[in-house]
């Protein structure tokens, strides 16, 4: 579908060096002076030390996800890259009319970023266009977006998620290609929880028995899919059991599966956001009711 995946295969051959840059950078503590040897006329000076390269970086496949505008001509960037998870890097004089990295830094779009420095924001250093994927437009834009801020919302920093790096390539494609927005959305959203830790199997129950086609549940978000009572907490949406096990193998071709998922899904990130609102879904919603 027009994944790179020569791209999103990490080679364990590739280099992730680069000549260390100075931005953010925390300050080395001084080393403690020796003093000299009474007996000693004279101190040879040993060899200065290399730079740690444990903070450079370079061909990084990566995504930006957002950016704002940081001093009068630089931008700050939230890249989603394969080995480092989330990374916040500024890209100096991006904002010049001439700078070269003006027409790289675009959403949705695979680039090999390389970047160095140890502070929580580092420095861009290249940015190149790896190409192979079609944009995004209409629908399928907004949906990128929102895809965009489930990961700012569920990522921490520097936390590598290669599973679900690799699943958001598959995403944007899948975008790209107009298939039904809730089948990918729904497939990443349960991709982003389990990877986050928070996906459980929807195959089976509490007590370990067998999801059942025909009888209703309910997910209780700490423990998993539990039969639906009366006792249960009544906003917790009820869900067909041939609902659970359609989501299990990734199929919502049902109509019943595709409209009862989203209910679920919404449901669950809104509990695990902790009741903080997603702007794009309101925009989505607000798009359908026109």
């Amino acid at each position: 579908m027009g994944t790179n995946e020569a791209w999103v295969t990490r080679n364990p051959d590739s280099s992730d060096r680069l000549e260390e840059g100075t931005f953010d950078a925390e300050p080395k503590p001084a080393a403690p002076k020796k003093r000299r040897s009474p007996s000693s006329s004279a101190e040879t000076k040993r060899p200065r030390a290399a730079p740690r390269s444990d903070f450079r970086i370079a061909e990084q496949p990566g995504f930006v996800l957002h950016s704002y505008p940081y001093r009068e001509t630089s931008l700050v960037i939230d890249v989603f890259s394969r080995d480092h998870g989330r990374v916040a890097l500024v890209a100096k004089g991006a904002k010049r009319p001439h700078s070269a990295l003006r027409g790289v830094l675009q959403t949705f779009q695979p680039l090999g970023l390389s970047w160095t420095g140890r502070g929580e924001v580092r420095t861009l250093t290249t940015a190149e266009w790896v190409g192979g994927m079609l944009p995004l437009a209409g629908d399928a834009l907004l949906c990128g977006f929102y895809v965009n801020e489930l990961l700012v919302k569920f990522c921490a920093r520097e936390d590598a998620h290669p599973a679900l790096f690799n699943h958001y390539v598959l995403t944007l494609s899948r975008l790209a290609h107009d298939e039904p927005p809730v089948q990918v959305l729904r497939s990443f959203e349960r991709v982003l929880l389990r990877e986050t830790g928070y996906a459980m199997a929807l195959d089976r129950t509490i007590t370990r028995q067998p999801v059942m086609a025909e009888r209703k549940y309910v997910f209780d978000p700490e423990r998993g899919v539990r039969e639906a009572s009366d006792e249960v907490p009544p906003q917790w949406p009820v869900i067909a059991g041939q609902t659970l096990l359609d989501m299990e193998e990734d199929d919502y071709s049902r109509p019943q599966t595709a409209a009862q998922s989203k209910t679920l899904m919404r449901f669950l990130l809104n509990v695990y956001l902790g009741g903080t609102p997603l702007a794009t879904r309101q925009i989505l919603i607000d798009l359908q009711n026109l």
